[in-house]
């Protein structure tokens, strides 16, 4: 029995640049509908804890602020007080040895006493309203003790006479001889040095 020739494929293919045919369409001939989830609801999108939205994450470039310092209790501060006098004799004592070696008076070693003083209140007391106040007569006490400390040193080299000696018994004979010595730069920095003990002890307070 013959067997029926074979159709020749008679599709032309498209022209080339030709745009492509449509993607394949549904039963009734719409576009095929996006997955759905279960019993063919949409899928819907992530949600975080207790069904709100996923936040976004936070970004490595925010940082929270810095908190200050927490106020100083009573018992730090009394300590603070009681650093910034030590500071204060000590810087003296450094101060007054200063002119002892070099014979002479060296203002800009106002500002360093300053300096110590400030920096023991604020690192020992903390945080408070009443340290860096207490760091100017703290400051200017200890320029002044340590000029007149190192008067004493130079009168112990000259006459012979203890330093205590000097200290307890002529103290008034030491005091006209640095009100003599006392000029217009060093006013000035008397006054730097009290600022410098207000200053570093609100800075360092505030920091520690």
């Amino acid at each position: 029995m013959d067997q029926p020739a074979p159709t020749p494929d008679t599709t032309v293919p498209p022209p080339a640049g030709a745009p492509l045919p449509p993607p394949p369409a549904g039963r009734s001939g719409a576009p095929l509908p996006p997955p759905a989830g279960e019993f063919g609801a949409p899928i819907p999108p992530p949600t975080g804890e207790f069904g709100g939205p996923v936040p976004p994450p936070p970004s490595p470039y925010l940082q929270a602020p810095i908190a200050p310092a927490p106020p100083a209790t009573a018992s730090r501060a009394a300590l603070g007080a009681l650093a910034g006098v030590v500071a204060a004799l000590v810087a003296a004592a450094l101060y007054g040895g200063l002119i002892r070696v070099t014979e002479r008076e060296f203002s800009y070693a106002a500002l360093a006493v300053g300096a110590l003083v400030g920096a023991a209140l604020g690192k020992v007391g903390g945080r408070s309203q009443t340290l860096p106040v207490l760091g100017v007569p703290l400051a200017l006490l200890g320029v002044f003790l340590g000029q007149l400390f190192g008067i004493a040193l130079l009168a112990q080299h000259e006459l012979g006479i203890s330093v205590s000696t000097l200290m307890l018994d002529h103290t008034g004979t030491l005091y006209d001889a640095w009100k003599e010595q006392l000029g217009v730069m060093d006013v000035l920095f008397f006054a730097v040095a009290g600022y410098m003990g207000f200053a570093l002890a609100k800075r360092s307070g505030a920091h520690g």
